[in-house]
């Protein structure tokens, strides 16, 4: 969300000014967990910290998500990993008010803590959402708008959050989540699993896993304070859920992927003696395949996408294949392609077969086996008709 940087001045203001008058009250402080929405920037749920004075009822909003997208080089950074996100103070009911509109579900955990501990992170907030300390370097694993909630939690609990949550994991990991939320959009859960490397694959512990807001208001609600008792002494709706609730976990199955090469592939092999009808759609993978491999190259040599680097789906999605497309036209139009296409296309073939080698290695983990039976058998199937076409001249 973005919001005019001179009425975002304003209510930091308002709110610095209010945070002054009633330093001296007794504070209540909550975690708002906002349900997922339908833009593909909100697929992941949202959270923030609120601060209630118990005796005006006056409540501040302490929001991490925000973003100008005008600012300078927004566009550029966003593709290179070096986003800057802001905290925001604003009144509750404002916050409020967008989630409403787009009919966003909204609960709130009211968190028991020692009123010392409450007054020092409300300080604390206040002093971050100013202009000056409001930006941060944001990540999409593990620096959004959750892990800033856990990690200004965890720093009024004098680090009992991470002490509680670190040795814990429910098996889900970066992938898993990001795949299961962006499910609903079919373009974005491909581009996510298509995308992510083997550091996606890792098993998260409770505490890596609270960057989906929906997953850290699960393990505060088994939290302890330093008393021992429950952390949340309360939930309470704000705000029904008027959209389709996330996504379940589901298991995932790559042997229907498998399936889907071989049927191709045999597909293919059957049309070997229409070789234009065989190029024609051969061109259209290997375009698909070489722009989308040249964007994983990009992303690993040259972005802070850290959970993009070193992705072996570059063996699939090869970026060689782009210099099969003069030979796939030249095929098209009923020339013969050359050996330098064929021995590409060998080498394209192989690499695709390297995939599951590394695959099967447990040096190099990473849970694409869907695409490696997908794409393999597609790539060694072109590779079988040109040589046999070579073989027949």
């Amino acid at each position: 969300m973005s919001i005019p940087e001179w009425l975002r001045r304003a209510l930091l203001l308002a709110l610095m000014l209010y945070a002054a008058s009633v330093q001296a009250g007794e504070l209540r402080v909550g975690v708002l967990t906002m349900q997922p929405g339908e833009v593909f920037f909100e697929r992941f749920g949202h959270n923030a910290i609120i601060v209630q004075d118990t005796g005006s009822g006056e409540t501040v909003s302490y929001n991490f998500g925000y973003f100008d997208p005008d600012e300078p080089g927004f566009v550029g950074n966003f593709a290179r990993g070096r986003m800057m996100y802001y905290l925001v103070a604003l009144p509750l009911q404002q916050d409020l008010s967008y989630y409403r509109s787009v009919g966003r579900g909204v609960d709130v955990q009211w968190l028991d803590l020692e009123p010392a501990r409450a007054q020092a992170l409300a300080a604390s907030l206040a002093e971050r959402s100013r202009p000056e300390n409001a930006r941060y370097r944001y990540d999409y694993f593990t620096s959004n708008c959750s892990t800033q909630v856990r990690d200004a939690l965890d720093a009024a609990m004098d680090g009992a959050l991470k002490r509680q949550l670190s040795g814990r994991s429910r098996g889900i990991t970066y992938r898993s989540e990001s795949v299961r939320l962006a499910s609903p959009s079919p373009w974005m859960w491909i581009g996510f699993d298509l995308g992510l490397s083997g550091y996606a694959d890792r098993p998260l512990s409770r505490w890596d896993d609270a960057f989906i807001p929906m997953r850290l208001a699960e393990s505060l609600d088994e939290a302890k304070n330093a008393d021992g008792q429950p952390l949340v002494a309360a939930r309470e709706q704000l705000l029904p859920q008027r959209l389709p609730p996330e996504p379940p976990a589901q298991a995932r199955r790559w042997w229907p992927w498998l399936l889907a090469g071989l049927a191709i592939a045999c597909g293919l092999l059957l049309l070997r003696h229409r070789p234009r009808l065989v190029a024609a759609l051969a061109l259209a993978l290997w375009l698909l395949c070489g722009i989308g491999g040249a964007l994983l190259a990009w992303l690993w040599g040259f972005s802070a996408h850290q959970a993009a680097w070193a992705n072996q789906n570059l063996l699939l999605l090869n970026p060689l294949c782009l210099l099969l497309l003069p030979g796939g036209i030249g095929a098209l139009a009923g020339r013969s392609p050359g050996k330098m296409f064929r021995w590409l296309l060998a080498i394209v073939a192989a690499l695709s077969v390297l995939a599951w080698l590394l695959h099967w290695l447990p040096t190099y983990p990473q849970l694409n086996q869907a695409w490696i039976g997908l794409l393999s058998p597609i790539h060694i199937a072109l590779s079988m008709i040109w040589s046999r076409r070579q073989a027949n001249n």
